[in-house]
């Protein structure tokens, strides 16, 4: 079986960016900072860090809401863990579409459809709230507005992706509220490349809206917002964890910046768990607050790999109770899609 080029393109970059931290490092002195480091903080940041998912869970409810009401948090919590699962052991940016998938498992009534479209809301919210969250982080003097990242000053970053987080709300919005609009732009093109297939865009555009109906109530907008803040502090607070189990002397602040810039960096193709653009960001990041490059890499492979364990088993253990394989992950077509357009 040949390898996508899009996966290959990951691993490359993954590999090259993995010999790029630790070109240089004697391996040796990296393990011993991470042997004798603070057992108990570490494992207070691995709870910290796998906490966030059922955090995720709990606003993914709100944003479902307005189409299927308050679905279970229980269930929602495991179709997240398998989501974060194939995120990072399958790779290919299969963690949203497993997710899905899974909730239309748990609750039969939920299209996938919508489901997937709502896993953008959150992605949107994710981004407004870690750009706010680093912004601030800006604001404390510990915080060097000189320091480059890759050849560039952190604001090249957050423009670009304030930029990207524009386009995204702004087409979310236009299918929200232009609904009648994107009928006719469906009917125009679709409708005459090929005829046959309006009416399943239709259906699959409608149920993608359904998705997207949390941005008409401010009530539930805020419940969202609220719901991201508390799941980036709490990452965050991993991040600070990690650093005081390895004695960093970094703020809070640092770890603001830190979680944004992996944000940033691990929307980029990468092998499965972000490997490699993971540790390039924290290393980066590290290094505007001064903080030596054998502590950071330490940090950086240490809270990684403890973070990455237990949502892979948690995944793993729903995906086995569901008596699925991965290859029944791959998106069916919404057999409730109307026969005919309009």
């Amino acid at each position: 079986m040949r390898l996508p080029w899009r996966s290959a393109l990951g691993f490359l970059l993954s590999a090259v960016l993995l010999w790029y931290v630790l070109r240089g490092e004697d391996l040796g002195r990296v393990w011993n900072a991470i042997a004798d480091s603070n057992l108990a903080l570490w494992a207070a940041s691995t709870v910290f860090a796998t906490l966030i998912f059922p955090l995720r869970a709990r606003r993914w409810q709100a944003l479902l809401a307005p189409t299927y009401g308050r679905l279970p948090v229980i269930d929602l919590w495991k179709a997240t863990a398998i989501g974060m699962m194939f995120n990072n052991a399958v790779g290919l940016r299969s963690g949203e579409p497993a997710r899905a998938f899974a909730i239309t498992r748990y609750a039969p009534k939920v299209k996938f459809t919508a489901a997937f479209a709502s896993l953008a809301v959150d992605r949107l919210f994710d981004g407004t709230i870690v750009l706010m969250l680093m912004l601030a982080a800006t604001l404390d003097p510990a915080f060097r507005a000189d320091q480059m990242i890759a050849g560039y000053p952190l604001t090249n970053y957050l423009r670009g992706t304030a930029a990207f987080l524009a386009v995204i709300l702004a087409g979310a919005l236009f299918l929200l509220f232009a609904p009648d609009f994107t009928a006719r732009m469906i009917d125009a093109v679709v409708g005459r490349l090929a005829p046959k297939l309006a009416p399943r865009v239709h259906g699959i555009v409608d149920a993608f809206v359904e998705g997207l109906r949390v941005l008409r109530s401010p009530t539930l907008m805020m419940e969202v917002l609220f719901w991201t803040l508390v799941h980036w502090l709490c990452n965050a607070f991993a991040f600070w964890l990690g650093f005081k189990a390895l004695g960093i002397a970094a703020p809070f602040s640092a770890a603001l910046v830190l979680q944004g810039l992996i944000a940033i960096a691990v929307a980029a193709p990468s092998s499965p768990g972000f490997f490699g653009l993971f540790e390039a960001a924290g290393v980066a990041g590290l290094a505007i607050y001064g903080v030596d490059r054998t502590a950071a890499v330490s940090w950086s492979l240490g809270f990684h790999i403890l973070s990455w364990i237990p949502i892979v088993l948690f995944g793993a253990f729903y995906v086995a109770q569901l008596k699925l394989r991965i290859a029944d992950f791959r998106p069916k077509p919404d057999p409730s899609a109307p026969p005919s357009g309009g």
